[in-house]
């Protein structure tokens, strides 16, 4: 919602200052189809050629964050401890017991709870890769934590690929305004025996490209980019979050410490509370008892 409502003062902003100011709409409404189908139609051609099938569907399906935010909400950071609590427990009183639920999570009565964090790939194989790894004693804890760092920094890079290939959209977009404008320049030159009302409307609307092509870049195409890259930033605490925690557990602190730990670590607007925190495992361990 609050992305729309930028949306809106940009354009009232803009546009309704230009009235104020005297301008007409009408030179602008008669230019802008034409110029929209040259800036658009070399942004869009440009961009294809300049990203693969899987980044155009994934740049297509980024635009949503730009209105929906974050995919991680404050419930599912206490749902991902609560998860990891579990896990920890059991891997502490019967790791033999922990290999079902690693090795086949969509089938596990603990995973099964949090449905949510099962739908996330990426969730799902930080921690079972993690528990994987350290029940083949590969547990020294600086070289896991090497590892999920790598592992993050590879999903985080990934999931970045849309911002980037918006914000290269963005930066093209000013010169590709120049480019309908020298074209309605060279239109105009073909007409400079007309009178000098005519000359100023072809002018006038040479203009608009140039306007239209800076205008999306900085009103509309770059701030989406933008808005894409800080929810994916916002989203890669919750990886972060599973990697404080797994670690911890490898220098072998307790249950409690590993999540207190987590929760530590958890962005201010998403931790929960320690009382909250609290419950929500002591329910946890009635349920398991």
């Amino acid at each position: 919602m609050i992305g729309l409502i930028g949306i809106i003062i940009v354009f009232v902003m803009v546009f309704g200052g230009y009235l104020l100011a005297g301008g007409k709409m009408e030179i602008i409404l008669h230019s802008a189809p034409h110029e929209l189908i040259i800036i658009l139609g070399a942004a869009i051609g440009a961009f294809i050629v300049a990203n693969d099938v899987h980044a155009i569907k994934q740049t297509l399906g980024g635009l949503g964050k730009v209105f929906k935010g974050p995919v991680w909400k404050k419930s599912d950071y206490k749902d991902l401890l609560c998860l990891l609590f579990e896990l920890i427990r059991l891997a502490g009183a019967n790791p033999v017991g922990l290999e079902e639920h690693i090795e086949a999570p969509k089938d596990s009565s603990i995973f099964s709870k949090y449905p949510r964090i099962l739908k996330d790939h990426d969730a799902i194989d930080l921690i079972c890769d993690t528990f994987r790894a350290a029940s083949m004693n590969y547990d020294d804890p600086h070289q896991v934590e090497e590892v999920l760092n790598k592992q993050i920094d590879t999903t985080l890079h990934h999931n970045l690929h849309p911002s980037h290939a918006m914000q290269g959209m963005a930066d093209g977009l000013p010169a590709l305004g120049i480019v309908a404008a020298v074209l309605g320049v060279i239109k105009t030159m073909s007409s400079i025996d007309q009178p000098p009302e005519v000359l100023g409307a072809l002018i006038g609307g040479a203009l608009v490209g140039t306007f239209l092509g800076v205008f999306m870049a900085y009103g509309l195409v770059g701030p989406f980019a933008t808005k894409m890259k800080a929810v994916v930033e916002e989203d890669s605490h919750f990886y972060n979050l599973i990697r404080e925690v797994l670690v911890a557990n490898l220098f072998n602190h307790a249950p409690n410490i590993c999540i207190e730990v987590g929760r530590q670590n958890t962005p201010h607007r998403m931790r929960p509370s320690f009382s909250d925190l609290e419950e929500a495992l002591r329910a946890t361990r009635q349920e398991a008892a």
